[in-house]
C-alpha cells in the first residue's frame, strides 16, 4: 500500500506540529496541508503524507560508484575519496588534486546523482591534497606532502621551463606549491619566476624560501652572484641539495617541483635515493638523440622505484605566426613511442613557441604572463593530469602507523 501524498486529518493537533512514523526502512512524514474550525473549536489539521528513505552507507556508496569524476576518470568509492557519516545523512567528497576550478562542477555531478535516486543528504565537496607514498627506504617531509622530480636525460630540452609552468598551473588550480630549483651548474628558476633576495635564515641553519608569483622557492642561484660558476664535485653538490631541500623552512605544501640537474650521473642517482619523491616528469623533445637520454632517465627512477607519472613532449611542433602552417621541427611522435615502450602516459605536448621563451626570460612564464593562451591551457592540463595520477598512487601511511614500545617489567 502506498502512502506517498495521501491526505489524512489529525485530530487536536495544533498546525505547527509534524510527526515521523517509521516502519521498516520507509519514514512516513506528515507535512501541513489544510486547516479548518469545527463548531465546539475543535482544530482539525490536515496532513499529506510524503515518503522518506533512511539513508544507509551501502546506498549512498553504491550510488557514488556510478559518478565518474572528470578529472581521474573512475568513480569516487574506488578512488577512496568519499566519507559518509554514521547516520549517512552527511556526505563529503574529498577531492585528492588541486580542484579550485572543478569543484563546482563536481558539487552539481553528484548532487544530481542523489537527486536521480531519491535521496536527500547533506553533501559537502572540497579539496583535501594528501601525502602519497614515497621509496620504501624514506619517509615524507612533515610540511610537504608531496615532491615531483621533473627532469630529462640531457640539457636543452626546455626542463626548467616547463618545471617553472608546472608549479605555477598547480598553483593556479588551488595547490599550496614550492620549487626547489635543484640544477646547481644552472640554477635559472629564480630568473624565470621573478625571484629576488636571499633567503632569511634566524638561527644560521634553517632558511625561509623567498616568495614569487606565490610559489615557495629556494635556489643555489640566491646565494651566488649571477656570473659566479659553480666548481663543485659530484659528492659536494649532492650534499648542497640535500641540505636546501631538507633546511628550508617550507610552509605547508601540498607539492614541492624539483628541477632536477640534467642527466643520469652520480648526482641524479644520489638525489634519487635521498629525496622522498612522490613521482617524476621526464621531458624531451620528439628527436631520436632527446629520446635516448630521456629513457636512461625514465629507466633510473624505474630502478629507485620512483612512480612515473608521465612523458612531456616539449618542443613538438612549430606553427608558423603568419600562415599558420605547422611543422614538427624535430619529428614526431616520440613521447608515444616512449610511452609504449615504458607503460608511461604521455602528459601533453608542448609548441615551440617565441613566447613561450619570451615570457619566462621576463620572470612571467605563461601560465601567469598569458594565462588564456593556447600554450597556458596544455600547461595546465600537463599539470592536472599530473596531480591526477599522484591522486591514484597509494596514500603515505607512515604517519598512522602506531609506535611499538618494549618496556621490561
Amino acid at each position: 500500500m502506498s502512502y506517498n501524498n495521501v491526505a489524512i486529518p489529525a485530530m487536536y493537533l495544533s498546525n505547527d506540529r509534524c510527526f515521523d512514523f517509521v516502519s521498516g526502512m520507509i519514514v512516513l512524514k506528515l507535512v501541513p496541508f489544510s486547516l479548518s474550525l469545527n463548531a465546539k473549536n475543535r482544530t482539525i489539521c490536515f496532513y499529506v503524507i510524503q515518503e522518506h528513505t533512511v539513508n544507509t552507507k551501502e546506498q549512498i556508496l553504491e550510488i557514488l560508484k556510478t559518478v565518474v569524476d572528470p578529472r581521474l576518470g573512475c568513480d569516487y568509492v574506488s578512488a577512496r575519496m568519499v566519507k559518509v557519516s554514521d547516520d549517512a545523512r552527511e556526505v563529503q567528497i574529498l577531492l585528492g588534486y588541486p580542484a579550485k576550478n572543478v569543484i563546482d562542477e563536481v558539487r552539481a555531478q553528484v548532487q544530481a546523482a542523489f537527486d536521480k535516486a531519491g535521496v536527500a543528504v547533506q553533501l559537502d565537496v572540497k579539496q583535501h591534497i594528501v601525502a602519497h607514498a614515497v621509496q620504501r627506504t624514506l619517509k615524507v617531509l612533515s610540511n610537504v606532502k608531496n615532491i615531483i622530480a621533473v627532469a630529462s636525460g640531457k640539457g636543452g630540452v626546455g626542463k626548467s621551463t616547463v618545471a617553472a609552468n608546472l608549479a605555477l598551473a598547480l598553483s593556479a588550480e588551488g595547490a599550496k606549491v614550492g620549487m626547489l630549483d635543484a640544477d646547481i651548474y644552472g640554477p635559472s628558476q629564480p630568473m624565470m619566476l621573478g625571484a629576488q633576495g636571499r633567503p632569511i635564515s634566524n638561527d644560521g641553519q634553517n632558511m625561509f624560501p623567498v616568495v614569487s608569483l606565490g610559489l615557495e622557492i629556494n635556489s643555489i642561484g640566491f646565494l651566488i652572484d649571477a656570473d659566479e660558476p659553480m666548481i663543485w664535485r659530484g659528492p659536494l653538490v649532492a650534499q648542497a641539495l640535500t641540505q636546501l631541500l631538507m633546511q628550508t623552512k617550507w610552509g605547508d605544501l601540498d607539492y614541492l617541483v624539483i628541477d632536477m640537474p640534467p642527466g643520469t650521473g652520480d648526482i641524479q642517482l644520489t638525489l634519487s635515493q635521498t629525496v622522498p619523491v612522490t613521482g617524476a616528469v621526464i621531458v624531451t623533445t620528439p628527436q631520436d638523440i632527446a629520446l635516448l637520454d630521456a629513457q636512461k632517465g625514465l629507466r633510473m627512477f624505474n630502478k629507485v622505484n620512483v612512480p612515473v607519472l608521465g612523458v612531456v613532449e616539449n618542443m613538438a611542433m612549430f606553427v608558423c605566426p603568419k600562415c599558420g602552417h605547422l611543422e614538427h621541427i624535430f619529428g614526431q611522435g616520440g613521447a608515444e613511442r616512449l610511452s609504449r615502450t615504458y607503460g608511461c602516459e604521455v602528459l601533453g605536448h608542448l609548441p615551440l613557441q617565441t613566447s613561450i621563451r619570451e615570457k619566462a626570460d621576463s620572470g612571467e612564464p605563461t601560465v601567469i604572463g598569458e594565462p588564456e593562451s593556447e600554450a597556458a591551457k596544455i600547461y595546465r592540463d600537463i599539470a592536472m593530469k599530473a596531480a591526477c595520477a599522484i591522486a591514484k598512487t597509494a596514500k603515505d601511511m607512515s604517519l598512522k602507523m602506531p609506535t611499538v614500545k618494549v618496556e621490561k617489567n
